[in-house]
């Protein structure tokens, strides 16, 4: 005889063992919420760049990374340390260079890309290709991000050791950070990055 199967005398011999419709349902919310409980999220995604690079081409990265984020809803948090400053710098931001020596992708050999004044070839050129194309600059995206949400960070070791003030940098960007709240940032996200 199955075990799927009552008895046929009607009587019910596993009555006080089995759990009723209404136990099993209530059973089966339970652990739907605590299923879904454990699988929510416990707030926003927080991603975490640290940006070291302070060339016109390496500030576009963590700009456009940082502000496509926030535009998906994560909390963001850009830690600039050494030439990375530079992207934040009030006056430094608008003069950014771009050298054509070791970047493989320039249509400059490096031959030629060492002579003098080629940087600033290069960095108008580059200038030019941002204003014909319509790209937003350095500075209007640094203004969208801080108007997102995203937290930019300026480290203080760095911002000693180049002689900067904190008055330097643009409002809203957070001084005298160190490296173990940049850390401390990194373990806490979701995505880290360095650019």
């Amino acid at each position: 005889m199955s075990t799927d199967t009552p008895p046929s005398d009607g009587s019910d011999a596993s009555s006080g063992d089995a759990p009723s419709r209404a136990e099993l349902a209530a059973r089966v919310d339970e652990l739907e919420a605590a299923l879904s409980e454990a699988t929510d999220e416990d707030g926003p995604k927080k991603m975490s760049i640290i940006a070291t690079k302070g060339s016109l081409d390496m500030a576009y990265p963590p700009l456009i990374l940082a502000s496509t984020a926030a535009a998906f809803g994560y909390e963001v948090t850009v830690f600039h340390t050494f030439w990375g400053l530079d992207i934040l710098h009030k006056e430094r931001s608008k003069n950014l260079k771009m050298s054509s020596v070791g970047n493989p992708n320039m249509p400059v050999p490096n031959v030629v890309g060492a002579l003098p004044g080629m940087d600033r070839v290069t960095t108008r050129m580059m200038e030019k290709r941002i204003e014909d194309n319509d790209t937003a600059s350095v500075q209007e995206l640094l203004e969208t991000s801080l108007d997102m949400g995203v937290e930019f960070q300026a480290c203080q070791m760095t911002i000693d050791l180049m002689d900067y003030d904190e008055d330097d940098f643009y409002d809203d960007v957070t001084t005298g950070v160190g490296a173990a709240t940049a850390l401390q940032d990194m373990a806490e996200a979701d995505i880290q990055l360095l650019v």
